[in-house]
């Protein structure tokens, strides 16, 4: 047999090697992350393939245990990173890459969790009825010149528990109780629905003021039945005193059992490119968190602001004296 023809059968012979899926749990719903998944598979030949996991996550990954055929999971707040972390089901991702694309603030110290994007908690201000310069700082919320003017989700929905956990940090227990308090009596309703809702609330009179998250703003915008409500209100961006804007993130982490480790770590790297993290706030209407990559142009529409830089930790680590709180002043009720 020739040599030529024996080194080719050889080669054919040879098992070539194959590239595993990556399988993410994820609590975003689907088509909000699957353009950036595309992207990926585009470019690397690596299918990604999401299990959207609407309710007990933590609980799946436990009871899966060394079985669960997930890599990564991917979550909005910080709070339910953090629970993620305290059940054990992530392991640590020792990354220079990761390292360098994401600010210390926005990652966990002990490498388990990274954000992927960033969103502010803002005011939705009525472009009638509130003035220019009328509300700048969060503290300002408690004040007795927006009773009756103000609406809100519930005060125990995980953004609120984050921005009352933010105020904990910022001032003290005692602070942030008189100041839900303060924000509890300027109510013009009990607190229900979304953030959306809010904005409706504002456009249908019944409110001046509300809390919301930015991206929020991008899908009324995006929606013809809800264009209205969105146009009826201004995004103003708030702060501490003595602090910047309240952000919360998406974020992302390498599960304890992850069967396709290499190829996942691979997605999280990318996933903080230049080129995703366009991909992802275009998609989303969100932040990135790599420093020059590009905002959505609705995005950038709505102006800059000053990200509070408050450890992200640190502000989950109130998260059971807020609730606390909460509860203790009625917010709900």
């Amino acid at each position: 047999m020739p040599l030529r023809t024996l080194l080719l059968l050889t080669a054919c012979a040879l098992p070539v090697p194959a590239l595993a899926d990556v399988n993410i749990y994820t609590t975003r719903q689907p088509e909000l992350i699957q353009p950036v998944m595309d992207a990926f598979t585009a470019e690397t030949g690596i299918q990604v393939n999401l299990a959207f996991v609407e309710e007990g996550l933590v609980e799946r990954l436990v009871a899966e245990g060394d079985r669960s055929p997930a890599d990564l999971v991917m979550t909005v707040d910080i709070a339910n990173l953090t629970q993620i972390v305290a059940a054990g089901v992530i392991q640590p991702v020792a990354s220079d890459v990761l390292r360098a694309a994401i600010p210390a603030q926005l990652r966990s110290p002990d490498d388990l969790w990274f954000a992927l994007t960033t969103r502010a908690r803002v005011i939705y201000a009525s472009r009638d009825r509130v003035a220019d310069g009328e509300v700048t700082t969060y503290e300002d919320l408690a004040s007795a010149k927006w009773a009756g003017r103000i609406c809100t989700r519930s005060g125990t929905h995980n953004y609120n528990l984050a921005l009352l956990s933010a105020m904990i940090a910022h001032h003290d227990a005692d602070y942030a109780r008189n100041w839900a308090a303060g924000l509890r009596a300027n109510l013009a309703r009990r607190p229900e629905g979304n953030d959306r809702a809010q904005a409706r609330a504002i456009w249908a009179g019944e409110c001046d003021i509300a809390l919301g998250n930015t991206y929020y703003m991008g899908q009324m915008l995006a929606d013809p039945e809800q264009q209205e409500w969105a146009n009826a209100v201004r995004i103003v961006f708030p702060t501490f005193d003595g602090g910047g804007t309240h952000i919360n993130v998406s974020g992302v982490a390498l599960t304890a059992a992850a069967p396709n480790r290499d190829d996942a770590v691979r997605l999280m790297e990318w996933l903080v490119s230049s080129a995703a993290q366009g991909i992802y706030a275009e998609a989303n209407f969100e932040y990135p968190v790599l420093a020059g990559a590009a905002r959505s142009a609705l995005v950038q529409g709505w102006g800059d602001f000053t990200p509070d830089t408050m450890d992200l930790t640190t502000i989950a680590n109130q998260r059971p004296t807020a609730l606390q709180i909460m509860e203790e002043v009625n917010f709900d009720g």
